[in-house]
């Protein structure tokens, strides 16, 4: 037992971290270092005060970005700038998802009908498949008269002053 202390206790006063133990998720890192090809990297580091933080590196790799996107030491992004924007930003994969829905969906919306409606009454203006309107084709409510051409005219000449 006292072996398996020495080499942590080592670590330790060097200042390396000892390997992680991801409990229940160890199996979704390792897919996920298969996948981006990079070993995780250790997911705290020592706050101010001595206790551990989240590290922007490990936030970094888990939003699958090449390293040093936000965390690059050129960058002079301070710990909690650098998890804000990462916090911020969107998974390469995830907005790659996203555009390939839109684009299904915009291909969808363009293909032409494969059988038009079919209409007895057609407009001959437009040549569009119209329904046909109840009542004798009116939209007027019963009893109000069309405006005449002087009255319309007159509406349109005090539009166009605005």
């Amino acid at each position: 037992m006292a072996t398996g202390r020495a080499p942590r206790a080592r670590r330790a006063a060097r200042g390396e971290p000892g390997p992680v133990d991801w409990g229940e998720y160890a199996a979704a890192v390792y897919r996920w270092e298969l996948i981006t090809g990079r070993v995780a990297p250790y997911p705290t580091q020592p706050g101010r005060h001595g206790r551990p933080v989240l590290a922007p590196r490990f936030v970094e790799w888990l939003m699958g970005l090449p390293p040093g996107w936000v965390t690059a030491e050129h960058l002079e992004l301070p710990r909690t700038a650098q998890l804000r924007a990462l916090g911020n930003g969107v998974m390469p994969q995830q907005a790659a998802h996203a555009l390939r829905l839109l684009l299904d969906d915009l291909t969808h919306l363009h293909r032409s009908p494969c059988h038009p409606p079919a209409s007895p009454t057609r407009d001959r203006r437009s040549r569009v498949s119209r329904p046909a309107r109840a009542g004798g084709g009116s939209t007027r409510p019963p009893g109000t008269a069309r405006a005449s051409t002087a009255a319309r005219a007159r509406r349109s000449d005090t539009r166009s002053r605005r």
